[in-house]
């Protein structure tokens, strides 16, 4: 095979780089950052693949999101790995931290007032069944307006922000390509006048 590896890695190896990539992390994001400018669907498509994994990331589907945010982004036809990439919002170091956002959000619209931890354990409330539904429905709640407001808001802003990175792209293309042409027009022109 063209492109096997010689000596192929080991499990211990590849358990490693998940970790800690070889090229070093810098490296690893400025591959995911690359990828993501040189995606070959129109604006409006990769905005749909974020949407989709915006939405996927807030559902409470652990284990699943890759899955379901293709099969959303497939459904939308928007770019899948965009879709992929926006599920990341959603990720283990980030996870607590949404879930307090959407047990707060949860508790504020159903005008429930969150109780602190010590009450809580003084009341039992934790360890009691509709403690736990309550602090579960408020996130719940917190996550399903999450999943309405968040989604449109990364089709529009990622979409803005698409068309002006290309913008700039194409401006710096069509700049090279005048320098270019102005060079060439130059050259030519010294070399009529050396004749």
């Amino acid at each position: 095979m063209v492109f096997k590896r010689r000596t192929p890695r080991t499990w211990l190896q590849v358990i490693a780089e998940g970790f800690w990539p070889r090229g070093g992390w810098n490296r690893a994001v400025y591959y995911v950052v690359h990828r993501l400018r040189r995606l070959p669907d129109p604006p409006h498509r990769i905005a749909r693949g974020i949407a989709a994994g915006v939405f996927v990331c807030f559902t409470p589907f652990f284990g699943f999101h890759f899955f379901l945010a293709t099969l959303l982004a497939i459904i939308m036809q928007g770019n899948i790995f965009a879709a992929l990439m926006a599920t990341f919002v959603g990720n283990p170091l980030t996870f607590p931290f949404w879930i307090w956002i959407a047990n707060r959000v949860g508790h504020k619209v159903l005008t429930i007032a969150p109780e602190s931890s010590a009450a809580m354990l003084q009341n039992d409330s934790v360890l009691s069944i509709s403690g736990l539904f309550e602090a579960a429905g408020a996130t719940v709640l917190g996550f399903m307006i999450f999943a309405v407001v968040f989604p449109p808001i990364g089709y529009f802003l990622s979409k803005w922000m698409w068309r002006l990175a290309m913008g700039r792209r194409r401006k710096k293309r069509l700049s090279r390509g005048n320098l270019a042409r102005q060079q060439a027009l130059a050259d030519l022109a010294g070399r009529d006048g050396a004749s």
